[in-house]
């Protein structure tokens, strides 16, 4: 059989193996691939512009001899008794000379390596541009499969080079894997970082990139609010048992402003009585929170106590600020209006309105800072929310509730309530014997007329009785004179 010369073909395979992070077998199956795609130029070449189509080469393979360092390239075919495409089939008798068992039908493998001379300049390049293509495809398809399914988003890196106004990062996606190059965007770069070579950072992995692309695929970022979510993970105790959780992040990496730095407000939240969450994440003296600020070389973070309550988590939201009131003047719209003394206004909006623009951004209201001695409680009225389509008809419940709460300062108020409440009782039982119909008022009035004359037979005995006694003593008087 032929055998094509490559020089040193050992060598260059573990060359491309170390420098691409692919192991050998990969780089051997590239190579062989872009064989093929030379000897299709080949071909081509030869044919003198005849048309293939796609598949026509497909019944074409390369054998790579690591021994001799060279290559064969192999042909399947037909065996025909009438040859019509020569790439492809092969005369019954051309082949029973080989082989006498051959039978129609059947097919062989055959040696078409083409020599050295042959095979030419245009096909050694289009071998080459192959193998690159194929190189990056592999280097592509494995890191896909690596990292799409990573159970930790944060990844450390080292600053390799840079590359316009991206960082070019070297990345591992674990203990013993090989390190594969990630891009850094100007976009997600911290402001307080300093990139220098070797520079180690922990990056968040922020997306693979499926579709071909110049440079790494690989896209991580330093302003992805995931890495303080990770980081507080990490530090905290209590969020990894989820008896503390985190709600809501915030996070400003890159300020419009000049003048003002990284800040994140984050809303964490628990179930449990006796844990504070907010202490929880700031640690003794501070240090959970600070190892999370040394991380991130600098960057202001907020920790607020996360609330059900939309006027207290907007509240909190405002922190350091100290909050008056806040009025929720259009809760459809999530449109509320905060009251604070005149010496917490540029407090509560911060530098550049980074605070308050941090705080709507964590509580999802629009948020406007008021004074609350310039405030005008008549201009802006909220409107009550009605429960019942027709009023007139059906009771409102809450003046059903001020009668209710009347009543019951009623029967508490002291004696002379107590009183009027009785009169009120004897009025109302007077009242209603007005409207006793006529033949009961007649029964009432006879027994009052009886009652009446057994009075005065009562009364006229009693006189008898007391004229009988006044009398005796005259005549036992008279006696004794």
């Amino acid at each position: 059989m032929t055998l094509l010369p490559l020089p040193n073909l050992n060598a260059m395979i573990d060359a491309i193996s170390e420098q691409k992070k692919l192991p050998p077998e990969v780089v051997e199956e590239a190579l062989e691939e872009a064989l093929v795609k030379g000897y299709e130029r080949y071909r081509r070449t030869q044919a003198m512009g005849d048309a293939f189509d796609e598949d026509y080469f497909l019944n074409v393979g390369v054998e790579l001899d690591l021994e001799e360092e060279g290559f064969r390239v192999l042909a399947s075919k037909n065996i025909v008794e009438e040859v019509e495409i020569a790439d492809h089939q092969i005369s019954l008798t051309e082949v029973q000379e080989v082989a006498p068992e051959a039978q129609l039908g059947d097919t062989v493998v055959l040696d078409v390596t083409p020599d050295k001379e042959d095979f030419g300049r245009m096909a050694a390049i289009q071998t080459k541009q192959v193998l690159s293509q194929k190189l990056r495809d592999y280097q592509r398809m494995m890191i896909q499969e690596e990292f799409k399914d990573v159970e930790d988003p944060v990844l450390n890196a080292k600053v390799l080079r840079f590359e316009r106004q991206s960082v070019i990062m070297e990345v591992s996606s674990g203990v013993g894997r090989p390190p594969v190059e990630a891009e850094l965007p100007r976009r997600d770069q911290l402001p307080n970082d300093n990139y220098r070579a070797n520079a180690t950072f922990r990056v968040f992995l922020k997306e693979v990139a499926e579709t071909p692309r110049r440079g790494p695929q690989i896209i991580v970022s330093r302003t992805n609010a995931g890495l303080v979510v990770y980081m507080f993970e990490n530090e905290v105790p209590e969020i990894q048992d989820e008896i503390v959780r985190i709600v809501a992040v915030a996070r400003e990496a890159n300020p419009p402003g000049r003048y003002v730095g990284p800040r994140t407000k984050i809303a964490v939240d628990t179930l449990e009585r006796d844990v504070d969450p907010v202490g929880a994440c700031i640690g003794a003296r501070g240090s959970r929170i600070q190892a999370v600020v040394n991380e991130l070389h600098g960057e202001k973070i907020d920790v607020i106590r996360w609330s059900p309550d939309p006027a207290t988590y907007i509240a909190n939201a405002l922190s350091p600020a100290r909050v008056e009131m806040v009025r929720l003047v259009d809760p459809e719209a999530r449109q509320a209006h905060v009251l604070v003394p005149e010496d917490q206004l540029s407090l509560a909006i911060g530098k550049e309105g980074q605070n308050v623009r941090l705080a709507a951004r964590l509580t999802g209201w629009k948020i406007d800072i008021k004074d609350i001695a310039k405030y005008d409680f008549d201009e802006y009225v909220i409107p009550m929310p009605t429960e019942f389509d027709e009023p007139d008809e059906d009771p409102d419940p809450l003046e059903e509730n001020v009668a209710e709460e009347a009543l019951e300062e009623t029967a508490v108020d002291g004696e002379e309530s107590v009183a009027e409440a009785v009169t009120d009782e004897v009025v109302a039982e007077e009242e209603a014997a007005e409207v006793v119909p006529a033949e009961e008022e007649v029964v009432l009035a006879d027994d009052v007329e009886e009652e009446e004359e057994e009075e005065e037979a009562i009364a006229a005995e009693t006189d008898e009785d007391a004229s009988d006694d006044d009398a005796e003593p005259e005549v036992e008087l008279t006696e004794a004179e």
